[in-house]
């Protein structure tokens, strides 16, 4: 079956992103990698954050100006806030302002059982994927307040935060879960200050996260429980991101997750 690619999505031109600076978290591979060649294609200013990936993410950045846009690496450790604060600055020093903040950046760390979980890895789970996104919302939303015209945040949350994940990942499930409700607490709180905050809850993605974390077993079992019985791929992702970045497509729209999943979660 034909799904959507960058180079397909780039023929959507949204005029109100031209020119908008995005910092999109995690974004050397997978979903993140795909949100940040999208808003290339519609000439935005993109900051490409990453940790360890630097070779993908120079990809991403090349990809990026390629399609039209600007690009910029900002290297950082989500699980340390002063170099989230210090990520943040890099942007604003390089673009002036933040209009668009994608919370991507995230993961499972490992599969265990309930019996054997730690509280070491119930605290970094919780870290990378809740911690880290109040963090960068922390130093980006001073900003978006100052430069008048608002801004949109898109969280990254999963559709285990809906049916509580597959096997051994009930606490990254559980982090996702806090992600979707923060994200409906942050849309209340920010709405004065003309900042939409919104989710986009993939379902079975092919990315990295899976290839890492999912035997081939696991994804057949996955795959049987999704009516398009298939998996979906990182691209099929990005239109809900466009939605939501645009303020002409959704400016009337905040506390709002989109499930992108084939079907296999009907909310």
């Amino acid at each position: 079956m034909e799904t959507a690619t960058t180079a397909s999505l780039a023929a959507i031109a949204l005029p109100d992103l031209r020119g908008r600076v995005a910092l999109v978290t995690g974004a050397s591979t997978g979903i993140g990698a795909a949100v940040a060649r999208a808003f290339g294609a519609q000439g935005m200013k993109v900051a490409v954050h990453y940790n360890q990936s630097e070779g993908p993410a120079n990809e991403v950045a090349e990809a990026v100006r390629k399609a039209g846009g600007e690009a910029l690496l900002v290297k950082a450790d989500v699980r340390d806030s002063a170099a989230i604060r210090q990520a943040v600055a890099e942007v604003l020093k390089a673009f002036g302002r933040i209009d668009i903040l994608v919370n991507n950046a995230g993961g499972l760390v490992k599969r265990v059982p309930v019996a054997e979980f730690t509280d070491e890895l119930f605290d970094e789970v919780l870290h990378i994927n809740a911690r880290s996104m109040l963090a960068f919302c922390r130093e980006v939303v001073p900003s978006m307040r100052t430069q008048g015209t608002g801004g949109s945040i898109i969280n990254v949350t999963s559709v285990a935060a809906r049916h509580g994940g597959g096997p051994g990942a009930f606490i990254y499930a559980g982090s996702k879960g806090f992600v979707s409700t923060a994200t409906r607490g942050l849309a209340k709180e920010l709405v004065a200050d003309r900042i939409r905050v919104n989710a986009v809850a993939p379902g079975v993605i092919q990315t990295p996260f899976h290839d890492r974390f999912s035997t081939p077993q696991m994804l057949e079992s996955f795959k049987a429980g999704i009516p398009m019985a298939r998996i979906g791929s990182a691209d099929e992702c990005v239109g809900a991101f466009l939605y939501f970045a645009s303020e002409t497509l959704s400016g009337y729209v905040t506390g709002q997750i989109i499930d992108v999943n084939g079907g296999q979660y009907m909310p």
